[in-house]
């Protein structure tokens, strides 16, 4: 398995800036601005009153509340307590769901471009990525007919983001009904939702393809508060999924992890 693109990226900004080297840093997702101070003060005072043990493995009760009050106001999403799991960063979301859905040489399909680590995932449930090109004339978005296309009775998987990560392409709400529409015609097939840029969108109004009725069951949504929140290094992320896909990935993070971060 090759080293994550963005991380020896980061690391060798990190090592010639050490050397004086003026770089312009492009590898990881890092807001240029500070964790809200409202945030920061509430953290001091959780130090202050003790929470500094192990979590539930899912999170803490009033944090899954929180979180699905969140859906349900900013996404119009209806996610329990009980179908949120708060992860060590998305990134261990996307992978907790990943090796709980996909079986060996089951497929899964990525429109590209794609963040680097989700071919990786695929690779570590042993599964099969299949890629789809875009291009600019397309605003790098994938068709309804080009999704038909590439699903096959081993499909069982597709991961995007919307907005994107690195086009910054946002789906409309037409585009997403349309790609519902193809996904809901195949019971077998899953869509991971990968929403971590969601606050950071200069191109229009976020909407989740798990907002739509005919799919909802399908979708697993994925978020975190490391873009909006400028959290990067806290690693809290989330994910709202079917029931018995978040008791999978509470069961196995209960192994990776034991808890929450």
């Amino acid at each position: 398995m090759d080293e994550s693109a963005t991380l020896k990226m980061a690391k060798l900004s990190r090592e010639l800036k050490a050397k004086g080297i003026d770089i312009i840093d492009l590898s990881l997702g890092e807001p240029d601005f500070d964790t809200p101070e409202h945030i920061r003060e509430s953290a001091k005072k959780a130090i202050d009153i003790g929470y500094s043990h192990y979590t539930p493995v899912s999170g803490y009760l009033d944090v899954r509340e929180a979180i699905s009050k969140k859906f349900a106001d900013e996404n119009n999403l209806h996610f329990s307590p009980d179908q949120i799991v708060v992860s060590t960063g998305a990134k261990q979301s996307l992978i907790n769901v990943v090796l709980c859905l996909v079986n060996p040489d089951e497929e899964v399909i990525l429109p590209a471009p794609y963040w680097v680590s989700y071919k990786a995932m695929v690779q570590m449930a042993e599964g099969i990525s299949i890629v789809l090109p875009t291009t600019i004339e397309t605003d790098f978005k994938i068709s309804p007919a080009q999704l038909e296309a590439a699903i096959t009775p081993k499909t069982k998987l597709i991961i995007f983001s919307s907005p994107c990560n690195p086009t910054g392409t946002v789906y409309s709400h037409d585009e997403l009904k349309a790609l519902a529409d193809v996904i809901a015609s195949h019971e077998d097939l899953y869509v991971v939702s990968d929403e971590i840029y969601e606050k950071i969108n200069f191109m229009g109004t976020h909407t989740s393809i798990a907002s739509f009725e005919n799919i909802k069951d399908r979708v697993i949504v994925v978020n975190g508060l490391s873009k909006g929140y400028a959290m990067t290094g806290w690693r809290l992320g989330y994910i709202g999924a079917p029931l018995f896909i978040a008791k999978a990935c509470d069961k196995l993070q209960g192994q990776f992890t034991s808890a929450t971060n």
